[in-house]
């Protein structure tokens, strides 16, 4: 059993996420960040989760992610709603997960936690580069080399992404097993009151839902 920090979003990933870490860590803190995302209803989903789980350390940290810029899901332009395409698509907010890993690995080195968890999916995804295998083992090695806890004593922090290799239909199939309220996710990058049904988050959430024979208990404004 290791002592764990779980990035935790409010996204169906990250919640699958936690749920593994929850039943592999003796010890689980919680981190979520609000960065200026137009979604920040999965703020206040993700604190529902940590309380659902029962983690006792949840930091929220205000980033200033939306003064650098460079993405729709900061406000610059319109989310894309015509399905997936190729190549990386705007919504994709440079560094953000280089960002909150060395945040993740400060914090873990403090409590004197091992493992760090993120939802990162290279499977079902927008083809963010911040998701893929590659950028997970690179960083992990360098952030590890930034680390006190590395160079004095040897002790390495892993990052744990236990569904990265995943289609969400296997996610959501693991959720269900291991007890994760769906209903208290949020995926969409519109932010409304309900999910929009057609942005890339949602396509791919609805369209695993719907090979899983289960209706996704969120709202949609459209199902396509």
């Amino acid at each position: 059993m290791s002592k764990g920090v779980v990035l935790l979003s409010g996204g169906m990933d990250s919640a699958v996420t936690a749920w593994i870490a929850k039943r592999e860590c003796e010890e689980l803190s919680a981190l979520t960040f609000k960065y200026g995302q137009r979604h920040q209803k999965e703020i206040s989903c993700a604190l529902q989760l940590g309380l659902i789980l029962g983690i006792k350390r949840h930091k929220v940290l205000d980033l200033p992610l939306k003064d650098i810029g460079g993405s729709s899901l900061l406000g610059e332009g319109d989310i894309p709603t015509e399905g997936l395409s190729k190549g990386i698509p705007s919504t994709w907010v440079p560094q953000r997960n280089s960002i909150f890993l060395a945040f993740a690995f400060g914090w873990a080195e403090v409590l004197g936690y091992d493992t760090i968890y993120i939802g990162v999916n290279s499977v079902d995804y927008s083809g963010y580069p911040d998701c893929r295998p590659e950028f997970i083992s690179d960083i992990e090695i360098a952030l590890n080399r930034a680390s006190k806890r590395w160079v004095e004593n040897k002790k390495f922090t892993s990052i744990k992404a236990p569904v990265m290799q995943m289609r969400k239909v296997e996610e959501i199939r693991l959720g269900m097993e291991l007890g994760v309220p769906f209903a208290d996710t949020w995926s969409c990058y519109v932010g409304g009151e309900k999910a929009c049904g057609l942005c890339d988050s949602c396509r791919l959430r609805l369209e695993a839902f719907k090979e899983v024979g289960v209706k996704d208990p969120v709202e949609y404004e459209k199902e396509v």
